[in-house]
């Protein structure tokens, strides 16, 4: 398939050596030019890790270009979603399939919205995570640190749920889970108050610019606020009758560890070998991403549905003090979607935004 990639960070140029490998066509288009001017003149993708060899990039001239093929996967982060959304929209036509890897504030419920204004339904994947992990080591060099096992995903409308699966694993491979819809997904990503917990307890080794182990500092104290942070999101869940994993069921499914608390687990990982570097500057996505697109989302379920989440709201409100400034501003993409009740919400996560009689385009085969 002929893949477009909007994006141009490790996860990026990861995705289009991963599917060059797989032998798709991938084209990466990178909103300011800068990321792929190397790769524009012929200096090729260096990949270690994972994935090992020299890739000769194909690069997206525009967003126009972007247009240009059958599926579109979002690859940046999420406070570029909107603005890379708003870029390429015009071009999106009824025969594309678009991927949101990884699925934050519900940028699936925007892009459906705005391609509804146009008379367009097509299938959107939102994914739980990315499925690889990567690091930027210089301008054409990247680590590839894994490849997921496993990747939950839902799909908007449902009903094309069948056909984006489809689309996910000829493209990545058989690692996907299908959640019933995208409210489900949210409600299951366990990241964002993860992140925020430990960036908190951590937030003077990361302004210092330290070298610190994630796992070796995630002590007691430290497990016992992400186990609590877990509950709230758990109450929450429930509150909209939805049935998620416990970080608990998250370490056994990503790790293959089990234990009686968040604490102990990580001490287990790092008697393996497994103890991630944390971040170094202030300007870390467990931050800049994760609260304002992840927990300000998640505050929002909890308003609509009546539940107290206390630590979650404080974790948002210290942060905003310790970094001056509103995190809770800093979404672009809930003010768009506009001020929901649940049966709404629950509608437009499962069958998104409709398209008016008489505009709606059928969609087009693709391209194989």
């Amino acid at each position: 398939m002929h893949v477009m990639i909007a994006g141009a960070g490790a996860i990026a140029l990861g995705y289009a050596a991963y599917l060059t490998q797989r032998g798709h066509r991938a084209k990466v288009w990178s909103p300011s030019g800068a990321r792929t001017a190397d790769f524009a003149t012929g200096v090729p993708l260096h990949v270690e890790g994972a994935i090992e060899g020299e890739f000769q990039l194909e690069v997206c001239e525009n967003a126009a270009d972007v247009g240009n093929g059958d599926i579109i996967i979002l690859a940046l982060p999420a406070y570029g979603h909107r603005f890379v959304l708003d870029r390429i929209i015009p071009y999106i036509r009824a025969n594309h399939s678009v991927i949101i890897s990884a699925h934050l504030s519900f940028a699936a419920l925007y892009l459906s919205r705005r391609l509804a204004e146009r008379g367009i339904s097509i299938p959107i994947a939102a994914w739980s995570t990315t499925v690889l992990t990567c690091k930027t080591q210089s301008s054409t060099a990247i680590t590839v640190g894994a490849i997921r096992a496993a990747v939950d995903m839902a799909a908007l409308p449902k009903r094309h749920s069948l056909r984006i699966h489809e689309i996910c694993a000829s493209l990545f491979g058989d690692r996907f889970t299908m959640k019933d819809d995208m409210l489900t997904l949210s409600l299951s990503n366990i990241n964002p108050q993860d992140h925020m917990g430990i960036a908190l307890a951590n937030l003077t080794r990361i302004e210092k610019g330290e070298n610190w182990g994630q796992n070796s500092n995630l002590t007691p104290a430290v497990g016992r606020l992400l186990e609590a942070l877990d509950d709230e999101r758990l109450t929450i869940a429930a509150a909209f009758g939805k049935t998620v994993r416990t970080t608990f069921d998250h370490c056994r499914r990503s790790f293959g560890v089990d234990g009686n608390s968040l604490s102990a687990i990580s001490d287990h990982l790092v008697q393996q070998g497994r103890d991630p570097r944390g971040p170094d500057a202030l300007a870390t996505r467990y931050v800049l991403e994760d609260v304002p697109f992840g927990l300000v989302p998640t505050l929002r379920l909890a308003e609509m549905a009546g539940v107290n989440a206390p630590l979650h709201a404080s974790g948002v409100a210290i942060l905003s003090a310790c970094y001056g400034r509103d995190f809770v501003a800093d979404n672009d993409i809930l003010p768009e979607i506009g001020p929901l009740q649940i049966e709404t919400l629950q509608r437009l996560a499962a069958d998104g935004y409709a398209v008016s009689t008489g505009t709606r385009t059928a969609i087009r085969p693709m391209h194989v």
